[in-house]
């Protein structure tokens, strides 16, 4: 599967995730005028009527539905149900609050076929407040900082694409905790910045099974 057609995929799962964060927080009163990035951006979400949830539990087992397969430290092993004879697609995935426990963004990370510069794929699901011209800024530990851009916006927030080297991942592994950092259209001067735990990040990541075809 063409790595485009992969990202997509996963980021689907990405959605599906926050959506849930979003849909746990309806049940809570409106926020207050002045009420935090992080619970702007799950009020962002739109409402989903009460009966989805038993339609989707019946469809647990079929493809194309979600399940954790496992927990390695803050990660866990998310995978997607494939069609008959196809396999299913694995990422680890972290959900990424601030200091307050809202949920500001989430973080899908997968495999990619050998023979490409970029060893593994990531997804990172953002607010739709986020100001898109800015990217998004990721950083282990002390290292510098790189900035991606975002590839696409839907219902369930904006997602950017993300491509690792061989010595980035490695940075990943040997690091303590990463810091994702964007930037609220509603004030551009405040950027929101968010810690990415590297926790059992290692053993997630070494768990997943190869890309289809390897």
């Amino acid at each position: 599967m063409p790595m485009f057609d992969v990202t997509k995929a996963l980021a689907l799962t990405l959605t599906l995730g926050f959506a849930g964060g979003a849909m746990a927080q309806e049940t809570t009163p409106a926020p207050a005028e002045g009420q935090t990035t992080g619970d702007q951006a799950a009020e962002s979400q739109p409402a989903a009527p009460a009966e989805q949830a038993p339609a989707a539990e019946a469809k647990v087992d079929g493809p194309g539905s979600i399940y954790v397969k496992a927990t390695h430290g803050d990660w866990e092993e998310r995978c997607m149900r494939g069609a008959e004879g196809q396999p299913d697609l694995c990422q680890i995935y972290q959900l990424l609050k601030d200091g307050e426990s809202n949920s500001v963004a989430e973080i899908g990370l997968f495999p990619l076929p050998p023979g490409e510069k970029a060893v593994a794929g990531a997804t990172i699901t953002a607010p739709l407040e986020t100001l898109l011209t800015d990217g998004l800024t990721l950083q282990v530990d002390g290292g510098k900082g790189k900035v991606y851009p975002f590839s696409w916006c839907d219902r369930g927030g904006c997602v950017a694409r993300l491509g690792f080297t061989a010595d980035e991942i490695s940075a990943f592994k040997k690091g303590n905790k990463a810091t994702l950092t964007i930037v609220p259209v509603a004030a551009p001067d405040q950027k929101v910045t968010v810690a990415i735990s590297l926790a059992g990040f290692t053993a997630g990541f070494d768990a997943l099974p190869p890309p289809a075809g390897q």
